[in-house]
């Protein structure tokens, strides 16, 4: 066992790679770090939101990671060269929940806009606003054929 130490604050959300070789961390440092789950070691700090990071997540292949933020923006990133890979701009609140589709292919954001919002990771572009919650959204995520989305809402 290892603590991870590096942020210089509370960390709101961890996630391991799918092959458990990698750790991705957010914090209210406004970073992300990725790090090395056997040894302890930071492996890459990833710099590009102003505010809390609330919400980090895995691509199911390992190459990308996801993260959202008290910024209004989800973040993509590669996750061997630490390189932003795109911003997707588009929530009016803090973002609070990320996830990446089974295949890779799309992401899904929940905020305190009170939407969920489902973003093509290739073109880097909105697909659809789902509506309907009353309150701020704190988690979305895929069902694992992909088809579905659910998410919560105080």
């Amino acid at each position: 066992m290892h603590t991870l130490t590096g942020h210089k604050g509370a960390v709101y959300s961890v996630a391991f790679s799918p092959g458990g070789k990698r750790v991705v961390s957010g914090s209210e440092d406004k970073l992300v770090k990725t790090w090395n789950p056997e040894t302890g070691q930071e492996a890459l700090t990833l710099k590009g939101h102003s505010a809390s990071v609330n919400s980090v997540a895995f691509s199911s292949d390992g190459k990308r990671i996801v993260s959202g933020s008290d910024d209004k923006n989800v973040m993509i990133w590669n996750t061997e060269t630490g390189a932003q890979v795109g911003t997707l701009t588009g929530h009016s609140g803090w973002v609070f929940s990320v996830a990446f589709s089974p295949n890779g292919k799309l992401v899904v954001s929940g905020s305190f806009d009170k939407s969920v919002k489902i973003w093509n990771v290739e073109t880097l572009t909105e697909v659809g606003t789902l509506t309907g919650h009353s309150g701020w959204v704190f988690a979305a995520s895929f069902s694992p054929d992909g088809k579905r989305v659910v998410s919560g809402s105080e």
